[in-house]
């Protein structure tokens, strides 16, 4: 193992870069591996002042915010930025038609009037280690992955436990480079997290799904929040005698200003990429699963849209999950498309091609890597279908919220299906669902379920093969009648109304059981969970297991087939440095884009019939008057957004984008449509993050919102 931890140390310092821009990068091995190369771009720090467990740094500002977005921490009073998009969840359930804080805003005046977020916490990485030989201690090559699994589990559990003692921090351990290398993450998690402020929606979400994905763009998608900890300092469950957190370090923000060429670099939390998969598994993911469910999801947006259009009331209640929705639905598009454009699955044949040949070249390397590339084949052909059933099933079958409702109760089905029921266990589970069920009324509008059922319903019979779904699914296809279907399950199931709920929850366990199976709604979620269980997970999981010892053993011999070229680890939710350059790009023959905006083209691009491009009275007043300073440009202007060369991806959202100074520049929000595809595969000339200009977040909180108590609280290089 030793042998093989050197090896990749010596190919990742390897003279042979990879293009700058390209790599999401281990902040732990700035110092050896990229320091060099980011100070000839033109970084004045070093990767200590990044990253280090001897003093603070700026990892000490970079959080992990709730499970999916990254958050930076601007003032030593613990007050944190993210996106609109990222808080979107917690200022949708603070909205009302009363405070309707998605259309107008939300800004706390003092810390009196910020609001708590019960089940949102903030991650903070305190160190990471690498802990490759201590996972694998008694892993042998012999050993089937089943059997590898389980050692490195138990291996995992052991030393989790010691340091979680230890330290008194949470830990967690994860792989790198497909499991050849593994590290142990030491993290403090805060759970009294507030709301500070958030700019209407026509501001945050300034061009909606319209201009999701897409350069140029103009978006102030940005939200305040705070973390608070009790009186000694300490990570707590929200009190209202808990005191805002003090940090180690909090970013320091720059308003001088950004030019094309200038160097600049992400430091956030990228959730998936999948840099290294063969060609059938990219064909599998771009060809069979991304067509069926941009096609599922396209409906259920069709039908949201038809009714947010044309009552307020459901515009809030279904805001997020239109987000949601659409976010995946539109991406998915343009990952499709730049795969095609880059012939990525005939690159990948053409290296895989290279491999088997290198592969031949001594005996060791035949006996080793010969018979991946056909393994993977044959794995992956029998994936697709298996795929694109339970693509159907989540995109289809749980695409309906009665049926998420329902699936919401198979724990308590469970419980009471035992010989001897627990009722304390019985309590807790009721409660837990009571809790739910309340907030999904809140948001739920059942002729907008019924519509979309009927929808997706028909696509799924119409699409899935006969003998190959559910069966409740079968009868409505013999029937012919998917509306009488739904009908069925909207008009005979007591999950359409809480009250009736409610009566249920009132009865005896045995009869709660005999109603719950009668249910045609819960009839349907069972056919759909038993199918999945027998026909699809069980295969799918020994399919996955064989291919992650594939895809292990690839990662291995592509570094070791081309010792020049340096690699970096895909991203798994672990810190991660990515950089670049501001810099604009050509999509298309003779267009180009320039690599910022400003608010001349928000009124370019105003529409008052059109909600994505509402502009706020007050945001044209500022226009009008010209009142930008100290945040204009040195032409005057005021800039929206930027385009740089970062390597980011989804969990990228709200992380900070710093100059060559380390100084907050801007705020990630998104990539452009054009280089969706670089979570597979990654092309410089059309990959670009997109980041709100952080003078226009100020702008609006100063200008716009007159919140300057929290622009005191920062620290402003002018």
């Amino acid at each position: 193992m030793k042998k093989f931890i050197y090896l990749v140390f010596a190919l990742l310092t390897s003279s042979h870069f990879v293009l700058a821009g390209e790599g999401m990068w281990i902040p732990v091995l700035l110092q050896q591996l990229n320091e060099q190369e980011m100070q000839q771009m033109g970084m004045r720090i070093t990767a200590e002042d990044i990253y280090s467990i001897n003093q603070s740094s700026l990892k000490d500002a970079i959080v992990l915010f709730g499970r999916g977005c990254t958050g930076e921490i601007i003032s030593n009073q613990g007050l944190l930025l993210t996106n609109h998009h990222c808080g979107y969840g917690q200022i949708q359930r603070h909205s009302t038609l009363q405070n309707d804080y998605l259309k107008n805003g939300f800004w706390a005046m003092n810390q009196t009037e910020e609001l708590p977020n019960p089940g949102l916490t903030v991650t903070m990485m305190v160190k990471m280690e690498e802990v490759t030989e201590k996972v694998l201690d008694g892993v042998t090559n012999e050993m089937t992955e089943s059997e590898r699994n389980t050692i490195i589990k138990d291996n995992i559990k052991k030393i989790t436990e010691t340091a979680d003692q230890e330290s008194g921090l949470t830990t967690t351990i994860r792989p790198f480079y497909h499991g050849n290398q593994y590290y142990i993450i030491y993290n403090r998690i805060f759970k009294d997290i507030r709301l500070v402020g958030a700019p209407p929606s026509n501001i945050g979400k300034f061009g909606g799904d319209t201009d999701n994905w897409m350069w140029p763009r103009h978006t102030g998608d940005f939200s305040l929040f705070r973390i608070y900890v009790d009186k000694d300092g300490n990570p707590a469950e929200y009190h209202p005698d808990n005191i805002p957190y003090t940090p180690d370090f909090h970013l320091p923000i720059s308003i001088k200003g950004i030019d094309e060429g200038d160097f600049t670099f992400v430091f956030g939390y990228p959730a998936r990429t999948n840099q290294y998969l063969p060609a059938a598994a990219v064909h599998m993911i771009t060809e069979v699963s991304n067509p069926a469910r941009i096609a599922l999801r396209q409906k259920r947006l069709e039908v949201f849209k038809r009714y947010s259009d044309t009552d307020p009331k459901i515009r809030i209640q279904y805001a997020a999950k239109d987000a949601g929705v659409g976010n995946a639905w539109k991406k998915m598009i343009g990952e499709s498309k730049g795969i095609h454009r880059l012939h990525a699955i005939d690159r990948k044949q053409e290296t895989e091609t290279r491999f088997t040949e290198w592969a031949k070249t001594d005996p060791k390397l035949k006996k080793m890597y010969s018979e991946l590339i056909p393994a993977f084949e044959q794995n992956y052909k029998q994936l697709e279908k298996l795929t694109l059933a339970m693509d159907y099933i989540n995109e289809a079958g749980m695409g309906i919220e009665l049926f998420q409702l329902a699936n919401r109760f198979r724990p308590l089905a469970t419980e009471l299906q035992k010989t001897t029921i627990d009722p304390d266990k019985l309590q807790e589970l009721e409660t837990t669902l009571k809790s739910f069920i309340q907030s999904f009324f809140k948001d739920y509008h059942q002729p907008i379920d019924r519509e979309v059922a009927a929808a997706l319903l028909a696509l799924w019979t119409e699409n899935q093969p006969e003998n190959f779904r559910p069966d409740f699914l079968n009868v409505i296809a013999q029937k012919g009648n998917v509306q009488a279907a739904v009908n069925n399950l909207f008009d005979k199931s007591m999950f359409t109304s809480p009250a009736n709920i409610e009566k249920w929850m009132q009865l005896n366990p045995k009869k709660k059981l005999k109603k719950l199976g009668q249910d045609p709604v819960w009839q349907a979620i069972s056919d759909i969970h038993s199918f999945s269980q027998s026909n699809l997970l069980q295969p799918m999981r020994a399919i996955t297991a064989s291919n992650d010892s594939l895809q292990r053993l690839y990662m291995k011999g592509l570094m070791a087939m081309q010792p020049g070229k340096r690699f970096y680890p895909d991203a798994n939710f672990t810190l991660r440095v990515t950089y670049g350059k501001i810099e604009g790009y050509s999509p298309a023959d003779a267009i180009y884009y320039s690599p910022y905006t400003t608010l001349d083209g928000i009124m370019e691009k105003e529409n008052p019939d059109i909600f994505d491009y509402v502009v706020e009275d007050r945001l044209k007043e500022l226009y009008h008057t010209g009142d930008f300073e100290p945040y204009a440009d040195t032409e005057g202007r005021l800039r929206i957004a930027f385009a740089a060369s970062n390597h980011t991806t989804g969990g990228n959202s709200g992380s900070p984008v710093l100059n060559a100074d380390g100084q907050m520049i801007g705020l990630n929000f998104d990539r452009c449509w054009e280089g969706t595809m670089s979570d597979l595969m990654y092309d410089p000339a059309m990959c670009r993050n997109i980041s709100v200009d952080i003078r226009y977040v100020l702008f609006i909180i100063d200008k716009f919102a007159q919140a300057t108590h929290l622009i005191d609280e920062m620290t402003i290089i002018r």
